[in-house]
């Protein structure tokens, strides 16, 4: 069963930054990418950015211009960092992983909450 521990949430002012982080169980071999997503209320969850093993990065629209993911391949783990943030980004960010065979698997999730 693959595991992802998330951390780095909570509650920020508009403006500032947050960093989140995600650490896998999994063994990097296996993992074709991670990333995160996020899911406000009553809206759909939303690609936030991923990236594979390679390094190669994705990002969606959401934040675009104030995200940046990366990866630490040794610790299995995937870092969200985020800056300018506005209230419009609070939602709940799950890390995701997409393991080589195919399989989705999620984290619990997050709150990232940011007052203006």
């Amino acid at each position: 069963q693959v595991q992802l521990v998330e951390s780095g949430g909570g509650l920020a002012h508009a403006g500032e930054s947050l960093r989140l982080s995600c650490a896998a169980s999994e063994d990097i071999n296996s993992i074709n990418a991670m990333g995160w997503y996020r899911q406000a209320p009553g809206k759909q969850r939303e690609l936030v950015a991923a990236i594979t093993t390679g390094g190669s990065a994705h990002y969606g629209d959401s934040l675009e211009g104030r995200v940046t993911i990366s990866r630490n391949n040794t610790r299995n783990t995937v870092y969200l960092e985020m800056s300018s943030l506005k209230p419009e980004d609070t939602a709940v960010y799950y890390c995701n992983l997409v393991a080589f065979d195919g399989q989705w698997h999620w984290g619990q999730g997050t709150q990232v909450t940011v007052s203006s």
